[in-house]
Formats: structure tokens, sequence, C-alpha cells
């Protein structure tokens, strides 16, 4: 069973930045909280300044990459951001229903040989799921220079290893999982103009010396090709790297069957300015003292869709609080509920469940998304799906209703 986790896996770089000798328009945009009076000069922004001074303006997915993995300053690499005292907290922490009702894997995978593989980016990230999944009593194995830094053994004697880049996990059938993963890759961001689509770059604001602006692209860059010539928006945020990583899943579906699931903030290609930041689970300006806070920008579903290219089907997406109700987390509930005696823990479990559920919070915030082999939907016709897969005749895990029998 492969897993993907939360930190980016880019293999690719961001699309080249042409050298443009014009002006550069500064533009202003949604960055998540007006700035404030007082900018930190951190370590990255020094790092940034002086990248920018010695070539110019940088995407929107280049200023992501370096604030968010940076090797010597990357906010994935070293800080602690989960948590009460981190930056932001994700579903399994809020509730032990999560975790549970995606229990029901365990007796379709009982009689498999499993192995677990997490593909992770940061340090930080990887010591606490070792130190949650593995047994004490078996060292693990480290190896910084080769593909598979990491490896041990959880408490339940399942192999598991880590790597950084999904290319090295190992081919076959699989059960892939991306939870809260898209949101960090990095985003290119363009705004409509009347002289076409300009991409937004980030620059030196030339008032303050120790502060950052947007600023709009003189003329035409590589990554505007990844814009749909239909689009009707007038911003949108397109990744490239979710692409090639959405292919690679598709691709090795395909060959070896098993299933993806992505669980994630998004749209299905109708949001425009997503791009935001969290410092200490609040809105933070994306451009203030970087490498504090947590980046993200929400998944478009439909690019994912597309980028599939009909290779296997696509499932979705649909609200966190549909696919739950869907994987009976409303019976789990009854259940904890009836066997928990102590009135503390009975909050707990509601307020776990109203945070997940209520559309208000993160019930229609969160959506799932699925890429599944056409035999498992259509018989094996592959061309229901070119671009949307129709209704399954035949039930799916948490996309279809749930029915007791």
């Amino acid at each position: 069973m492969n897993v993907l986790a939360k930190a980016g896996i880019w293999s690719l770089c961001a699309a080249a930045r042409a050298a443009i000798p014009c002006l550069w328009k500064g533009k202003y945009f949604s960055s998540g909280k007006e700035p404030g009076e007082n900018n930190t000069v951190t370590p990255m922004l020094r790092h940034l300044m002086y990248k920018i001074k010695s070539t110019g303006p940088i995407t929107v997915a280049e200023y992501m990459k370096e604030v968010l993995t940076n090797p010597a300053k990357g906010y994935y690499v070293y800080r602690d951001m989960l948590g009460e005292e981190g930056d932001f907290i994700t579903s399994p922490e809020i509730s032990q229903i999560f975790g549970e009702v995606f229990s029901q894997l365990g007796s379709v995978l009982k009689n498999c040989d499993i192995s677990i593989h997490l593909v992770e980016v940061s340090q930080k990230l990887s010591e606490i799921q070792a130190l949650t999944l593995t047994e004490e009593k078996v060292p693990l194995e480290r190896s910084d220079g080769s593909p598979v830094y990491m490896k041990g053994v959880t408490k339940s004697g399942i192999p598991v290893s880590w790597y950084r880049d999904l290319q090295d996990v190992p081919k076959g059938y699989s059960f892939y999982l991306a939870h809260e993963f898209f949101d960090v890759l990095p985003v290119h961001k363009f705004q409509k103009t009347p002289q076409g689509w300009r991409e937004v770059f980030i620059d030196i604001d030339p008032q303050v010396s120790d502060k950052l602006r947007f600023v709009l692209a003189p003329c035409a860059t590589p990554a505007e090709a990844f814009i749909q010539r239909n689009e009707t928006r007038d911003h949108v945020e397109v990744c490239p790297d979710a692409g090639v990583i959405i292919q690679e899943l598709s691709q090795r579906i395909a060959l070896t069957g098993g299933a993806a699931l992505v669980a994630d903030y998004g749209h299905d290609g109708t949001k425009t300015d997503t791009f935001r930041g969290f410092c200490g689970h609040k809105l933070h300006d994306v451009l203030i003292a970087p490498g504090t806070a947590d980046l993200t920008a929400d998944v478009d579903f439909s690019y994912l869709r597309r980028m599939a290219q009909g290779r296997v089907a696509s499932l979705g997406p649909i609200t966190q609080q549909a696919f739950l109700k869907n994987m009976g987390i409303d019976v789990r509930l009854k259940v904890l509920l009836g066997k928990s005696a102590e009135p503390s823990l009975r909050q707990q479990l509601l307020e776990g469940y109203d945070m997940l559920m209520n559309p208000k919070k993160m019930g229609e915030r969160f959506n799932f998304f699925a890429l599944l082999p056409h035999q498992r939907l259509h018989g094996g016709n592959p061309q229901v799906n070119a671009h949307q897969s129709k209704p399954s005749p035949s039930p799916v895990a948490g996309f279809s209703e749930l029915v007791w029998q």
C-alpha cells in the first residue's frame, strides 16, 4: 500500500522564466491577510531578496518551492508545523473517527502482502511519522543519499519506507492516499489583462527595501501554455507538478491496478485567487516573513481530471461531508458515543465530528477525488472517461450512498 504524505514531491522544476527586459507593473492580490506595519526580516526573506536582485522577479511557483522546501531554510524541512502549537491541524488529528472510517480498507487488504511507502520531503514530518508508526524495539535504517532514505517496521509488523520522490516508489498493485498533499505543490498564477494573460511574479517593493510585492509580467511566459483556451475566469492558478504526479499515478494504476484517493481543499475549476498562508492557525500574508508560515493553494480537481488523460476512471470531487457520510461516519460516531461514559470524551467526539462535517467548517471546503481502473467501473471501456467519468454502475466506497445489507 503506497501512501503520499502531505509535503510536496516536486520531481519537475517550475516552467523556466523568460528574460524580459520590459517594465514590470505592480499589482495587488489577496495574500491571506493585510500586511502589518512591521515586516520581520527572516533568513528566507534575505535569501529571496538576494535571488531577486540577482536574476529578477520570480514566479509564485518558484517562491512557494523556495519557501517550503529549500534544503537550508525551507518551512517544511525544519519547522514544527503540526498540532495546537503549530500552524495547522489536519483531519486525523481533529478526530479519531476520521481514521476509523478508513479502517474498512483492512478487510480488502487483510490477505495481501502489505508494505507502506511514504513520500515525504520534510525531515520533521518523517520523524513524527516514524515515532507514531514504528516499533521502538526495531531500529530505523537510515541512508540519506539513497532514494529510500529511511526504513522501519510498524507496530503491527508491516514494513515501512520513506522516499522523497514518487518515481522511486516500487511499482505494483497499490493504493495511493494523498491527504492534504496537492495543496502545497507550487502554482503559477495568471491575471487576464487587455493584452492577454499575464503571469503574476514576486518582486522587491521599490518603496520598502525589505518588503516583497506582486507584479505582472510585461508579456507572455512559458507557463501560460497550461491555461485552457476556453478559460472564462479572469484569474487562474495552474500547477504543472500536480499534473506530472497525476499522470504518473494514472499510468501506474492502468498498468498494475489499485486506486488513488486524493483528499484536499479544492474546487472543480471554479475558484480564482486561493493562494494563502497560515501561521499559528490564522491566515497570514504570504509575502510577510517567508519561511515562518505554511503556504497553500486550493487544488483544481478539473485539472487533475484532465491530466489523467483517460488512462483511468475518475470519481469526484465530492465534499468531505458527503464522502464521510457514505463511509459510515454517523454509524461510527453512534458506536463511540455509546461506549463513552466520560462527558469530556463525548464532548470531544461531538466537537471533532462537527469540525469534519459542518458545511461552514471542513464539511464543504474539503473534497475527495479518486482514480480507478476503467474495468472497475465500466467493464474495461476506456473511452467512457475521456473527460469525466459517468456515475459508476457499481458502488465505490465513499462515492456511493452507504447501503446496509
